[in-house]
């Protein structure tokens, strides 16, 4: 009886496991690699790497020896927005860390920037109650 209930158990496990496989590959159905090649680096440091997916993932990149021992790289990464566009992210990594530039950062405003109406309302309410406990 107890090699009847082991082999059930088996077998649940198995068949367990074997449906979430199949329910992952439906949900997140696999990614062909159109293109992944690599450069290792050569006596001076000079590396590069390139990816790309046929899901419209590109990633790039290629860098050097930096001359305080790390790496200083150039590259590019993007990829499909729901809404067709693509996003995309231009980079420089160095001694002054990683410097992304994209349309898709935000952007700090410029300083001084105007202050809205309902801001200045709301300061001078605050003074005229500020004289009136003042007062009291």
């Amino acid at each position: 009886m107890k090699l009847v209930s082991t082999t059930l158990y088996t077998q649940v496990v198995i068949l367990t496991v074997a449906a979430v496989a199949v329910a992952d590959t439906l949900v997140y159905p696999p990614v062909a690699i159109l293109r992944s090649e690599q450069v290792n680096p050569d006596e001076f440091g000079a590396h590069s790497s390139h990816f790309e997916a046929d899901n419209g993932i590109n990633f790039q990149f290629s860098g050097s020896q930096g001359p305080d021992g790390g790496s200083d790289m150039i590259g590019s990464w993007s990829y499909p927005q729901e809404d067709g566009s693509v996003a995309s992210v231009k980079f420089v990594a160095d001694k002054n860390g990683y410097q992304p530039q994209s349309d898709l950062l935000p952007v700090v405003p410029a300083y001084p920037h105007p202050i809205p109406q309902f801001v200045l309302d709301q300061i001078a309410f605050a003074e005229e109650e500020k004289k009136y406990k003042a007062e009291e």
